[in-house]
């Protein structure tokens, strides 16, 4: 594979590209890269502090959300909390950091609430149909996603792109997480197709790059926060910029 270099500092990426050959499928993390999970994740909560009457500035909660959200779906990658305590936790841990304080009932009822909002907003990242149209002329498209499983169909249908893809595989589904090599191999398996023939495209680098690595895949990196990762490989800050590698 062709070495990207992108300067994380000054945000500038000088590109050497070269087409990945003889790929005729592929894979797609969903949430925060093609779907635009932050964007519509806000408007989900705006929805849930109004409907339960939570006083508190949307734009300073989702400051401290975030990075604590981030850093909680690393921990239910590698299997170190559960589902529940995700869905908790994070909210739990935000409250506390904004001096707010709410029954387990209450977390619970916010919870629930806001994973039923979120699949209503379906934004895309800029591009993202475009490049799907654009793919699809060529080759054979899929998800692979650790999302929740209940959600995770209900966001690619009511975003419009269900279409575009002949196979979705769900963490849930294979029972272990990406980076675990079995997600992949269950991909590739319902997908019918080999490791060598494969291009894993994903935001997250542990989970969707390494772990497509392991299992031989090709790989590029949606690298739309500017992490610092080696210039071994194929990195993109936008997704019209895949052109450059299929």
């Amino acid at each position: 594979m062709s070495a990207t270099k992108i300067g994380v500092l000054s945000f500038h990426h000088n590109y050497k590209t070269m087409i990945i050959k003889e790929i005729t499928d592929v894979f797609f993390d969903l949430d925060h890269t093609l779907w635009d999970f932050d964007r519509n994740s806000k408007l989900a909560f705006e929805r849930v502090f109004l409907k339960n009457k939570i006083g508190i500035d949307l734009d300073t909660f989702i400051s401290i959300y975030e990075p604590i959200n981030f850093e909680y779906w690393r921990l239910f990658r590698e299997e170190k909390v559960t589902k529940e305590a995700l869905r908790h936790g994070r909210l739990l841990d935000s409250f506390k950091k904004l001096n707010m304080e709410f029954s387990l009932e209450v977390i619970d009822t916010l919870s629930v609430s806001y994973i039923d909002e979120l699949p209503h907003d379906n934004h895309l990242f800029d591009g993202a149909e475009d490049i799907l149209k654009y793919l699809q002329k060529k080759y054979k498209l899929h998800i692979i996603t650790n999302g929740f499983e209940e959600v995770q169909h209900i966001k690619i249908k009511n975003s419009g792109i269900a279409s575009f893809f002949s196979t979705i595989t769900t963490s849930e589904e294979v029972g272990v997480k990406k980076p675990n090599p079995l997600v992949f191999e269950k991909a590739m398996q319902k997908a019918n197709v080999n490791a060598s023939a494969s291009v894993m495209i994903g935001d997250t680098f542990e989970a969707d790059i390494l772990g497509a690595e392991v299992v031989g895949m090709h790989t590029i990196f949606y690298n739309y926060r500017f992490d610092e990762v080696s210039n071994d490989y194929n990195v993109i800050t936008n997704l019209t910029e895949i052109k450059n590698f299929l």
